[in-house]
């Protein structure tokens, strides 16, 4: 089964299955995940992507941490908190001197498979296996992170990209529906510029956002799933004309001046607290932001839409999708066995905690609850029933490529934020980037 039919079966069973995972104490006296509770004064660090504080995954963390920490008062949970950007990079740099922490988030597929090739990463079989923990996960969602019949990280989510709007600040512009087709994006881009509106919200310098968005028009401009794939499988190149219209409707987002000015100097946070504060229109971003932008300052204002089609192709129930970063534990921590006690408790009780912060839509693990009686707002309510629908899509860039060829890709789509390049010189840059690192 090919990667996107598996993630499209993953999603479509997210959306249509729900049972609250339980939500036990962690058991210290269970050999498999450790002695979370032998009184050794330990410190794990937990190096994580969730930086915002008004955020509820920021929430969720300390939550959880809190309640560990107090049933294990000789364990203190040391929280290292960066951007995704951030803690890549930081990642990397540790992974170069083999001392990664205790715990750290790796993405699925081409992105985590370095690090386990290096054997820096712990096999994690035996934390599912205790208590059912692995039977909350979305059937096959765990395929992502795996390798030799091995688990080596547990995600946190599985989503797709959706387009955020503000209905006040459309109704402000004059515009009347979100659009369906590129071109009436492109236009109510230029309506929202006219009434003094930043028109949609980024952080590019964290620039796999850049990236996402670009791959959601890429998606388009190929008719379907599959250009990456296509690639690799040496069907197409960098140069095939879907490739090449990508670049040039991008620049003419950016050319038309729909991202904030200085766009490279702001990072994912920012961006998404420019939308969540009224300070632009739209934000193209995943599911995982719903309970952020629903409990934001505009919540009541905020509506969603796909993206939609590119010069007339595309099916607006295709989607980028995103199978979730995910929680990794260090080969060579110094608390393995505290270590695993913990991400087992952390990941077992996340769903209700999730659930009940308003935040459980696009989670990995299965939740049961009544959605609507639980208050989740209509905005929520709207993007289960697209995860119903879904009819395929692609995985990101960097979940696909080598990461040589990915890095030379997100530096050239950020570049394309500070200047106007010819679209086939930028399919060029890819292709010899793919020739040159297969």
């Amino acid at each position: 089964m090919k990667k996107t039919s598996k993630v499209l079966a993953l999603l479509l069973a997210g959306a249509l299955t729900v049972g609250l995972t339980a939500c036990g104490k962690s058991d210290s006296s269970n050999g498999a995940s450790g002695d979370g509770s032998s009184g050794q004064k330990v410190t794990i660090t937990f190096q994580n992507i969730s930086p915002d504080p008004t955020t509820p995954a920021y929430k969720i963390i300390r939550q959880l941490v809190a309640e560990y920490q107090k049933e294990h008062p000789n364990v203190e949970i040391a929280l290292d908190t960066l951007n995704t950007d951030q803690q890549k990079l930081k990642l990397k740099t540790q992974a170069a001197s083999r001392e990664i922490p205790d715990i750290t988030m790796v993405n699925p597929a081409a992105q985590m498979k370095p690090y386990v090739d290096a054997g820096l990463l712990a096999p994690l079989d035996d934390v599912l296996d205790k208590d059912g923990l692995r039977d909350t996960y979305q059937q096959g969602l765990l395929d992502y992170y795996s390798k030799d019949n091995k688990v080596y990280a547990l995600p946190d989510g599985n989503n797709i990209e959706v387009g955020f709007y503000n209905k006040a600040l459309f109704e402000k512009a004059g515009i009347t529906a979100p659009p369906t087709t590129f071109d009436e994006l492109l236009a109510d881009v230029k309506k929202l510029k006219d009434a003094g509106i930043t028109p949609i919200a980024i952080g590019e310098k964290d620039s796999w956002t850049g990236s996402f968005l670009f791959m959601n028009i890429l998606l388009r401009t190929n008719g379907g799933p599959g250009f990456l794939q296509d690639v690799v499988d040496g069907k197409k190149t960098f140069n095939d004309p879907a490739f090449v219209e990508a670049v040039e409707a991008f620049q003419k987002l950016v050319q038309a001046g729909a991202f904030p000015d200085g766009a490279t100097a702001i990072d994912a946070t920012a961006g998404g607290n420019m939308f969540r504060t009224g300070q632009a229109a739209m934000f193209f971003i995943g599911t995982w932001e719903t309970g952020s932008n629903d409990a934001s300052t505009v919540g009541k204002d905020i509506g969603v839409f796909k993206f939609p089609t590119v010069n007339g192709k595309g099916n607006l129930d295709e989607y980028m999708l995103a199978p979730g970063s995910a929680y990794a534990i260090s080969a060579n921590s110094e608390h393995l066995a505290e270590t695993k006690d913990f991400l087992h408790f952390y990941t077992s009780n996340y769903p209700k905690v999730a659930f009940d912060m308003k935040n459980a839509v696009g989670l990995g693990q299965k939740v049961d609850g009544d959605f609507k009686a639980a208050g989740y707002s209509p905005l929520a309510i709207e993007i289960l029933d697209m995860f119903k629908n879904i009819k395929g899509g692609d995985l990101s860039f960097d979940n696909t490529m080598n990461p040589a060829v990915s890095q030379v890709h997100l530096n050239s789509i950020q570049n394309l934020f500070v200047q106007q390049v010819d679209p086939k010189q930028v399919a060029e840059e890819h292709e010899a980037a793919f020739k040159a690192n297969p």
